[in-house]
């Protein structure tokens, strides 16, 4: 069973000496994370190394993504310099290792027209299969209109877009997930939960903005089982009649949203995806680095679910490449 891997981490030296010089103190805690020394290794690592990795997880191929917060925390000049070369640079790895690894467009957001052209350039050039985002650019969640030259490239390409969570703007921050110092703070309002919220509540944004409605074929990803939102679809449908849109909320999660686990290898949130959106909608992710599959550990976890061997092939291996398969080259 071939099993695919589609939030797979990486930055590079340029990207990082980027965020020091915006922000000395590193203040988002992903950014402090991602300069500790092993997983800095491993981020900037796209070679033997990896691949190493991913056979010790039982991955067989993984889709590479700038990690948080990508170039989303520096001015649209300099972030439209640096995605060119960020691509170029994945596209080398994949040559040099095809069939073990894929790209994800990394996207100069705070230009977004320059990052739909270089969404274009990357799918039709480079052979990526979509894009990773961070749920929030310049203090702006990425439902906001100014965004949306990024999903009519997807929608025209049929290239999926990974939402992936960003720390909260600094105000949210403060109010919701300070108080208790380093390191509580830190993991408060990012992995423990408040990242989660944040990339959940943009998703749910973007559908009651009308994203889906104007873009009916953009399809985009969620990781850590659909950042808490999924767990609330039944709840959430009560904005059903005030929105107006043209189909109830809990419809665009089952034809728009695709969903992984993020490195949260559970059993019980699999269970409830499956219930709430169906093994088509589900996919694999490991959160490498930052989440470490050994010894077998992501193949395990899905040849031990208690699901249908129909239903753990559609999770490793089938939604993706059907997806990819459908993209706009």
């Amino acid at each position: 069973m071939k099993i695919y891997a589609l939030e797979e981490h990486f930055a590079t030296a340029e990207v990082m000496e980027a965020w020091k010089r915006r922000d000395p103190q590193l203040a988002e805690p992903m950014m402090k994370l991602a300069f500790a020394s092993e997983v800095a290794e491993a981020l900037v690592e796209l070679g033997d190394e990896r691949v190493a990795a991913m056979d010790d997880a039982g991955i067989d191929t993984s889709v590479l993504s700038l990690t948080t917060p990508g170039l989303q925390n520096m001015d649209a000049a300099e972030a439209a310099a640096l995605q060119g070369p960020v691509n170029d640079l994945v596209a080398d790895a994949v040559r040099r290792h095809p069939g073990r690894l894929q790209g994800f467009a990394a996207l100069a957001t705070p230009a977004p027209r320059a990052a739909a052209d270089e969404l274009r350039r990357a799918v039709t050039e480079l052979g990526f299969n979509g894009a990773l985002v961070n749920s929030n650019s310049g203090g702006r969640s990425l439902d906001q209109p100014e965004f949306w030259d990024i999903y009519e490239a997807a929608a025209d390409l049929r290239a999926p877009v990974y939402l992936h969570p960003r720390g909260p703007v600094p105000a949210v921050r403060e109010a919701y997930y300070g108080g208790f110092g380093d390191p509580v703070d830190n993991l408060l309002a990012s992995g423990a939960l408040g990242w989660h919220y944040d990339a959940g509540l943009t998703a749910l944004r973007m559908i009651v903005a009308g994203v889906f409605d104007r873009f009916p074929d953009l399809q985009i990803v969620l990781g850590h089982w659909g950042e808490v939102v999924l767990f609330y679809l039944d709840r959430i449908g009560i904005v059903d009649g005030f929105a107006g849109l043209r189909r109830p909320v809990e419809e665009y999660f089952r034809t728009n949203v695709f969903i992984t686990p993020g490195g949260i290898s559970s059993h019980k949130y699999l269970r409830w995806s499956l219930e709430t959106v169906g093994a088509e909608r589900i996919m694999y992710a490991s959160d490498f680095p930052f989440n470490r599959e050994r010894d077998g550990a992501a193949r395990r976890f899905l040849e031990t679910a208690p699901i249908s061997d129909e239903d753990r092939e559609h999770i490793a291996f089938r939604n993706w490449e059907k997806l990819v398969a459908g993209i706009r080259r």
